[in-house]
This record gives structure tokens, sequence and C-alpha cells, in this order.
């Protein structure tokens, strides 16, 4: 399937499983803001959903917009593979970033500041970050990197350290490629649980950094603003259906919010879900 093909069946999914208006408006619009109403509508509408009325519970729609959206980069990043091979994992299952090569460290130091009272009082644990969609890459072994030609030698005292050859480590852990934090609606007091994730995930790894980005529902240029503009502790933040959004922010005439979601987009903080596969194969 092409990556347009996939996209198209991604928001199928997400009108069949997700998407409701048990209130009169789509359940990811603010019922209190008319702009934000008006410009769900218009997503709606273009994505052809025949939204029923039965409610579907927040934090249900907020694991099915995970599995959903965890489910379309598996599929599109299999069709980008030449671009960028490996072995991949994909999970949804709140997996802490200890379990992972850059981050093995906090493990241990978890246990020591839970003994230490004194410890725990000034470090707390929010270090351990436990995204909502991770992409991890399997080390390879010496097998697969002498594919092509030889490159090393079981018994070459060279690349030693490397976490990416398998034979390094005597139980080799997953490498974090990418951590994706899922928001079906943004406001204001879920925004920054999403920076703070991102900072500790640059602060205390051991390693190269994995892409940290964010991806989202939201209606209100506004409100996507929080989490986009700023200093830069995501990589980018991407819209769920970024062109079927611009098109119903025109035709509320919010002069407000389109002049925002133009900031966001030509200063290459805002994207589409289906830009985010190739973002993942850099």
């Amino acid at each position: 399937m092409t990556i347009a093909q996939l996209r198209q069946k991604y928001h199928q999914q997400i009108c069949r499983e997700i998407i409701r208006a048990p209130k009169g408006y789509p359940n990811f619009a603010d019922g209190s803001n008319k702009s934000s109403c008006a410009i769900a509508w218009g997503v709606v509408r273009r994505l052809g959903c025949e939204v029923r009325e039965q409610a579907v519970k927040e934090q249900t729609a907020g694991e099915r917009f995970e599995t959903s959206t965890k489910d379309f980069l598996q599929e599109a990043f299999i069709a980008l593979q030449h671009l960028r091979p490996g072995e991949w994992h994909y999970t949804t299952i709140q997996t802490a970033i200890s379990g992972f090569e850059q981050y093995e460290h906090l493990a241990d130091l978890e246990k020591i500041v839970w003994k230490n009272n004194e410890l725990a009082s000034v470090l707390g644990g929010d270090y351990i970050v436990k995204p909502d969609i991770v992409i991890g890459r399997r080390p390879v072994s010496d097998e697969e990197i002498n594919k092509k030609q030889p490159v090393i030698g079981r018994d070459d005292d060279i690349a030693t350290l490397t976490p990416l050859r398998q034979l390094n480590r005597p139980a080799p852990r997953l490498i974090l490629h990418a951590s994706i934090s899922c928001k079906w609606t943004i406001r204001s007091d879920r925004s920054q649980n999403t920076r703070t994730e991102a900072l500790n995930l640059i602060r205390n790894r051991k390693g190269p950094l994995p892409h940290i980005v964010a991806v989202t529902a939201e209606p209100l240029p506004t409100r996507i603003a929080a989490l986009a503009l700023g200093t830069g502790d995501l990589d980018c933040v991407y819209h769920f259906a970024l062109p079927e959004l611009e098109a119903s922010i025109k035709d509320v005439k919010n002069e407000d919010q389109l002049d925002i979601f133009k900031i966001m987009v030509d200063g290459r903080r805002l994207r589409d879900i289906s830009d985010l596969p190739f973002d993942l194969a850099i």
C-alpha cells in the first residue's frame, strides 16, 4: 500500500473506532468553544466520517488513538524499510525507557533513590518516562554486519563498545529510536507533561537521542501551539489530518487561528501524520 492509502486506512479506523458526537459536536472538540466545534466538524466532513452519537470514554479514545497511530507508523515504516533498514519493535504498552539501551542506568538509579529517603525527596521518580508509543531498534549480529562484504571479524579488537553490535552486550537491549506522545486533544494542563517527558529523555540519555514527537487531533491551532512552539523540546508536532485541518480553519474564517497555524507550519513545528514515517527514517 502507498503512504496515501495507509493514511486513508488510518483515518477510517479513527472514524470507525474513536470519533463520536454524543453532545452534538465531535469528541475531539471543545464544546465551549465555537471555533473548536466548527473546525472539528470541518475535519470530520473532509474525512468522510459517519459520526455516531454513542459516547466513547476519554481514556478509551486516547488508547485507541495510540493504537491506530502505532499501526499506521508500523505499516508505513515497513514500506520505507529500504530507506532505514533494521529490525524494529513497536509498542503502546507504556514501556519504561529504562528498558532501552540509552536509559538502562535509570533502573539502577531508581533502586538507589528509593532506598534513600533524602535522595528520593530531591530527585523524585519522574525521570523514568513511559511514552505512549515507543519504537526500538534491535542490535545487529556480526553476520548481518558482514552480509554484503567483510566488515568486522569476531576477533577484531575494534568497535567493541557500540550498542548497535549485538556481540558487545551479554544481554543486548533495544535501542530507543522514537518516543511518541499521543494527545487526542490538548488542554493547557495536559501539554506540560509532554514537555517534561521530552526534557527527561534529553537530559538522562547515555547515547543517541531518540526522535521525540507528539501526535494530536486537537482542532485549535492556538492549543497545538502550546506543544509546537517554544525551544524545541520536541522534534515536531504532527496532526492526524493536517490538510483537512487547514481547509476547515479557512472555512470558519478565523484569521487568528489561521495565522498561528501558518506560523507553526512555516516554522517547521507542525506537520501531517504522513510526514512522520519519513522523518523517522532520518
